[in-house]
């Protein structure tokens, strides 16, 4: 599995970018999107939203199950790839660039401490 060693994990299978603005590019990991399948549908919770951290603020829908997206952080949507409303199967084909799923600009930056370093996320994942 790919786990590029420039993000944070949660142990939901979410990858954290620290786009070094105050905001986070959220998208699931190589081994989420192969253990769900064929990803079909993507719904995300709109741009303006608040949520705190462990909120749901999406679903990913695959061929045989739909799975949550929860917070990795606390903040704001401030930006949603719009790309997945057509096309959501770039999830599957590239999860950590084009399949990203969210920006959000994060209220509390020291959340980004709590998260699984790609070591970490390995073991989980082995």
């Amino acid at each position: 599995m790919n786990t590029p060693n420039d993000l944070k994990y949660t142990q939901e299978h979410e990858w954290v970018k620290d786009n070094g603005d105050g905001t986070i590019t959220i998208g699931i990991t190589d081994f989420a999107q192969s253990e769900l399948g064929d990803i079909v549908f993507v719904e995300l919770e709109p741009e303006g939203s608040e949520f705190e951290k462990d909120e749901v603020i999406g679903t990913v829908e695959a061929v045989k199950t739909v799975s949550e997206l929860f917070a990795p952080l606390s903040g704001e949507i401030v930006e949603i790839n719009e790309l997945l409303e057509d096309d959501p199967e770039l999830v599957n084909n590239d999860p950590y660039t084009s399949g990203w799923m969210i920006k959000l600009k994060m209220s509390d930056a020291s959340e980004l401490d709590a998260l699984l370093s790609p070591e970490k996320y390995q073991e989980i994942i082995s």
